[in-house]
């Protein structure tokens, strides 16, 4: 298993319930998908550097875990085919070395 950080971004008009449904459903796809060690930080409602789809804001959800590669591809299928999900971008994290991390 390898460890991915996926940040997506929901449109800004959706209630505080249908935030949290968006989240539980690509975490139960996650799941689904034998996903371990998942960890999901709802980051709120922030300003755009520049306009997607005519929304100038956007409510950010990060998750980091630990999953196959065909997790990845099943999940982002289903934020492609949503229409709440304005962008979405998953990454593999670089492991911090050991000598830059007892320097730190």
């Amino acid at each position: 298993m390898t460890a991915y950080e996926t940040i997506y971004i929901l449109r800004p008009d959706l209630g505080e319930e249908a935030v949290d449904q968006a989240i539980a459903k690509y975490q139960t796809i996650l799941n689904d998908q034998g996903a371990e060690n998942m960890e999901t930080q709802h980051r709120g409602k922030r300003r755009l550097a520049y306009e997607i789809r005519k929304f100038r804001e956007g409510v950010y959800v990060q998750m980091n875990y630990e999953a196959g590669g065909s997790a990845i591809a099943v999940m982002e299928r289903a934020m492609r085919l949503s229409e709440d999900v304005i962008r979405y971008l998953t990454i593999k994290p670089e492991a911090i070395a050991p000598e830059e991390e007892s320097a730190a």
